[in-house]
């Protein structure tokens, strides 16, 4: 069954627009050491500043408004952009072409889909720094989807880009949660088996969280994505 994207991606902005409301912009954020929590929600509005500009225009080269140096003003400027996003998303014929950072040229649903899973992973980022990290709920297809698009965009372009080399192995993931089909990271050997649910998979590849496998956390840490 398909996703509804536009469902995903209203719903994971509101939440997390609610959470910056309620957060404190000083905290330390575990999974991007150099910020602090005010840093990674400018981080998150200056993409969804940027994605938009992208679906309006197809043209990639866009300049953002930073974030207010009063951090009292900080969630309506992030909730300003959240809404703006949102809007232009559901607005958009999701098969109108536009350009993609994934292959050049692709459409504006490509867009949701991709700005749905940034929003979710940092959402967990967000609750990580205020030591709520209990409270990340995400649906386990929603969790799965995210493990694909690390499978089928962001590996590939890590090595399109010579950003890491080829894994000297192979990540065999399978959702513990779901009867899906495993997929997997690489073409080397050994292949290393990870199972677990969806939502711990996605920590894994994003390197939130390190596997108890020495062999997997090792793949893990070359650098599935950016």
């Amino acid at each position: 069954m398909p996703h509804d994207w536009n469902r995903f991606l209203q719903t994971s902005t509101q939440r997390l627009a609610a959470l910056v409301d309620e957060s404190d912009p000083a905290a330390p954020v575990p999974g991007c050491p150099d910020w602090c929590a005010a840093d990674l929600v400018e981080h998150i509005g200056g993409v969804y500043q940027w994605a938009t500009h992208v679906v309006r225009t197809g043209d990639p080269e866009a300049a953002v408004a930073p974030a207010p140096t009063d951090l009292g003003e900080l969630p309506g400027w992030f909730r300003t952009h959240a809404d703006e996003l949102v809007r232009v998303l559901v607005g958009t014929d999701p098969d109108q072409e536009t350009w993609t950072f994934g292959r050049g040229r692709g459409t504006a649903g490509w867009w949701t889909r991709r700005q749905t899973h940034e929003t979710t992973l940092h959402t967990f980022d967000l609750l990580d720094s205020q030591g709520r990290s209990e409270e990340w709920d995400v649906p386990a297809p929603l969790a799965w989807d995210a493990v694909r698009e690390v499978v089928t965009l962001f590996y590939p372009r890590q090595l399109r880009m010579g950003r890491i080399d080829p894994l000297p192995g192979t990540l065999l993931l399978t959702a513990t949660d779901l009867d899906a089909e495993p997929v997997a990271v690489g073409e080397g050997r050994p292949v290393v088996e990870v199972n677990a649910p969806a939502s711990e998979l996605v920590l894994l590849a994003y390197r939130r969280r390190t596997s108890a496998d020495p062999a997997a956390a090792e793949l893990f840490a070359r650098g599935l994505t950016p």
